[in-house]
């Protein structure tokens, strides 16, 4: 019999905890284990710190196995594997020895072979002083290609996820170029865009699409096979831009004292202040909600959004937080009581692992 989609929030926490959690720890430890033996010390350096630092990445985004089916297990491979791109991909840009633009460009476009089933996969280091990862990059590739092959009608799908990461590429590729060119090209990237989303600014629009979470829900609901190219328009239009902003604002959101220590750009500080920004996450978490009743299984998606803030607002770096503290106490309040649920789970989540 098929695994059935939770109907509520204590449904779900049982099946993230009993089931998926500890799946993605199994695909995550095979992983931690391939970047140990990475050759080049800086390659495995920034391998395991992203395992080690992002994890939550991985258990965040494979919540969405749960739209598989009997397929959940392949789609947390991919999910894990996938994501573990992402992050490995952004700790070596974030403290890259290059700012080569066309190395960020040739590293990324390991994100677009991962979704391409019949690509060839490359030497994606091409470019940089750093070569030999004993092939860690290129098996986390094929093994998002080998799940994808699983997906009958894959070409009827794949380029809502191409455009999803192709917009997410181009971030990575604007952001972590020279300080001084960072804003510019990423202004400009915007202009291209801006009539289609007037509502956004450039740095919100940046943050957008910065969320790997409409791929995963795709490739959920194609391994299935309840996926058709009308679905998946669906789903990027729900998931792209705002569901996908309030996950990488929260993001930043969280992040803003670490970003400033470290000098790595933040989307949060844009804003003219704690008020505009406290009013932007909550219209994000509005229009959310607007867009996701466009879909089927409605209620999980809800849950999604409820737990995106209650997740993140859990974090322990938000009590360390000064005036920001408040904001996120109000965004809760804002959220909803599914919020506060998610928030106060995974806080004791946190606590019996150790986190506070």
């Amino acid at each position: 019999m098929a695994s059935k989609i939770p109907a509520n929030a204590p449904l779900l926490m049982k099946d993230v905890y009993q089931k998926i959690f500890p799946q993605v720890n199994r695909e995550l430890n095979y992983w931690k284990e391939r970047a140990s033996e990475i050759p080049n010390p800086e390659l495995r350096t920034q391998a395991l710190a992203s395992i080690q630092d992002k994890k939550f990445h991985c258990q965040g985004g494979s919540v969405y196995s749960v739209l598989a089916g009997d397929s959940w297990k392949e789609a947390i491979r991919f999910i894990v594997a996938y994501q573990t791109i992402s992050d490995y991909l952004d700790n070596l840009c974030d403290r890259s020895t290059s700012l080569d633009p066309e190395d960020f460009r040739l590293l990324h476009q390991s994100m677009e072979d991962a979704l391409t089933p019949h690509n060839q996969v490359k030497n994606y280091y091409k470019l940089r002083e750093e070569q030999d990862d004993g092939d860690y990059l290129i098996d986390l590739v094929i093994t998002c290609q080998n799940v994808l092959r699983r997906v009958d009608n894959f070409n009827v799908i794949g380029k809502y996820m191409l455009e999803l990461e192709a917009l997410y590429s181009d971030l990575q590729v604007h952001k972590h170029v020279k300080h001084e060119e960072r804003i510019p090209r990423l202004e400009e990237w915007f202009h291209l865009y801006q009539q289609k989303w007037p509502m956004l600014s450039w740095y919100e629009f940046s943050a957008c699409t910065g969320s790997t979470l409409g791929i995963f829900c795709i490739t959920s609901y194609a391994l299935n096979g309840n996926m058709n190219e009308e679905l998946a328009k669906r789903i990027y239009d729900s998931y792209f831009p705002y569901l996908q902003g309030l996950h990488i604002m929260l993001d930043y959101f969280i992040d803003q004292e670490e970003d400033r220590i470290e000098g790595d750009l933040n989307f949060c500080n844009y804003y003219q202040n704690e008020q505009e920004l406290e009013k932007r996450l909550i219209y994000f978490v509005e229009q959310t909600n607007e867009q996701i009743k466009n879909l089927p299984d409605q209620t999980f998606h809800e849950m999604i959004q409820h737990g995106l803030v209650g997740l993140y607002l859990a974090d322990p770096k938000v009590k360390k937080m000064n005036k920001a503290y408040e904001t996120a106490k109000r965004l809760m309040k804002a959220s909803g009581r599914k919020s506060q649920f998610f928030h106060w789970n995974i806080r004791l989540y946190n606590r019996l692992a150790g986190k506070y």
